[in-house]
């Protein structure tokens, strides 16, 4: 049933802005697609242009100003946030499809990184080196970049945008947010956060609008000194190439390819419970989502009879049913794209699960696809080698820890995975040979805590880490001091 829906605002230089350099785009509910939930703005070359001009002229006053009142600032957008932490909640499983268990864990996610990074701005961020000539001083200084152009995807509407713009105004610098457009919502509300904390003007600016006008726009714009991007890996392809040739530091996170690896000697339902959680909550749409289950021969079918029935008890509903887990896909594109996935699947393997749209009556109007597993996969098939996105997990057998490690590496991709053993010479093998950023042993491949570096090797990362002390590395640059004594 459609809904009236509000009309968004750009956000520049501390203004709302209503302009819209192309047609409104409806922002759609994908748990049902006849709700519009916003009318979304297309930011141009205008917009783009005073975005740019605003961050520009709040960089020197920003990051000359004081550690502390940018913690200042920080702790009170926290605790706004965490006041509307239900608030975001709902608005989160309502515009992407989070689960709306998991989109309030989100909300306070969002809280902690705000806190941590409200902390690093007071700290230490510098070293005393020695010096070679007597009576010299030398040091090293942390300092920003300047304005950075911060891409954000929308799985993760709040943690993820976050953990750019709070270490980026922590070490000083302004920004230029442009969110995914199907996340426009949730974006516009966060920035309301920022305002009502008291983030003075321009330093944080939000255009709105497509990412196929915007971001080559963005990236090549003068006026942008860093861009921080996370989503697929051909749009970071173009952006690191822009990036270069401008000479600017870029950070990309795109995306993985996860296995989790099973052995004979692991506890079968420790592992079922956490594959089917990493594969299905969320319909799958996280990066770090499990995607690949390579198995030892000899416990295939003792490990797919748990992980069937762990996944069927995770309830496919709307996302803001208290009880839903997997919830809707996000886009109908997005549904198609799975289950052209799941018909190249039953080609190379067994469909033991799922694999189409689902009967319910209740899920039509929604972007919804059944959970489905796929045993018996080829480790060169498509789709043991492509990211899906969606609620869709591939089977692969492997003879011992050895071959599992060689199948595990052998796509693109490096974000994360997973081992389940009790054998701690196979674990340190594992740790050893795998070529991944995120390691687990006997945990699901997905989420990481706030304060620990986040990122991937290979096709899934520029190489550089996001989150905790490794976000300083790219928000600002080393400038070497020596001060010598007077003559």
């Amino acid at each position: 049933m459609a809904v009236d829906s509000a009309t968004l605002s750009h956000f520049v230089g501390g203004e709302w802005l209503s302009i819209s350099e192309g047609d409104h785009t409806p922002d759609l509910n994908p748990s049902d697609a006849t709700q519009v939930l916003a009318q979304v703005p297309q930011a141009g070359p205008q917009t783009l242009d005073r975005a740019a001009e605003a961050a520009k002229s709040a960089f020197r006053p920003w990051s000359r100003g004081t550690g502390q009142a940018r913690a200042d600032v920080l702790h009170r957008a926290a605790n706004v946030l965490a006041s509307r932490r239900d608030e975001f909640a709902a608005l989160m499983a309502s515009e992407v499809g989070k689960p709306i268990g998991e989109a309030g864990m989100e909300a306070d996610r969002g809280v902690m990184i705000l806190r941590y990074f409200a902390e690093e701005a007071v700290h230490p961020n510098g070293s005393v080196i020695p010096a070679q000539q007597a009576g010299s001083i030398q040091f090293t200084l942390r300092q920003p970049l300047g304005p950075v152009a911060v891409i954000s995807p929308w799985n993760f509407p709040l943690a993820i945008p976050l953990w750019k713009i709070a270490p980026a105004l922590t070490y000083g610098n302004t920004i230029i947010w442009k969110p995914a457009e199907v996340a426009s919502l949730t974006a516009h509300r966060l920035v309301e956060v920022f305002a009502e904390a008291g983030l003075p003007e321009g330093v944080l600016n939000l255009v709105l609008g497509k990412g196929s006008v915007l971001g080559d726009a963005l990236v090549n714009h003068d006026g942008v000194r860093a861009v921080t991007f996370t989503g697929s890996d051909g749009v970071g392809a173009r952006i690191a190439k822009s990036a270069s040739r401008r000479n600017i530091k870029y950070q990309l996170e795109m995306g993985g390819k996860n296995a989790a690896l099973v052995l004979g000697d692991a506890d079968l339902d420790q592992a079922a419970k956490l594959v089917a959680a990493g594969a299905m909550r969320f319909a799958g749409q996280k990066c770090t989502a499990t995607s690949r289950a390579i198995v030892t021969s000899d416990t295939v079918d003792a490990f797919v009879e748990r992980l069937t029935q762990q996944i069927k008890a995770l309830p496919l509903a709307p996302a803001t049913d208290p009880g839903s887990a997997v919830g809707p896909l996000i886009t109908q594109d997005s549904q198609e794209k799975v289950r052209k996935y799941a018909e190249e699947g039953a080609r190379s393997g067994e469909v033991v699960l799922g694999g189409s749209k689902p009967s319910d009556e209740a899920l039509q109007e929604g972007y919804f696809f059944e959970p489905t597993v796929i045993v018996g996969v080829a480790p060169d098939a498509t789709v043991a080698q492509e990211e899906v996105f969606g609620p869709l997990l591939v089977v692969q057998r492997a003879a011992d820890i050895a071959e599992a490690l060689q199948i595990a590496n052998g796509t693109k991709y490096g974000l994360s995975v997973s081992l389940f053993t009790r054998d701690i010479n196979a674990a340190l093998e594992y740790i050893q040979e795998i070529e991944c950023g995120m390691v687990r042993v006997n945990g699901d491949t997905t989420g990481v805590d706030p304060h620990a570096p986040f990122g991937g090797m290979r096709g899934s990362s520029s190489h550089s880490r996001e989150q905790g002390p490794a976000a300083i590395e790219f928000f600002t640059e080393t400038k070497t001091v020596q001060i010598n004594q007077a003559g």
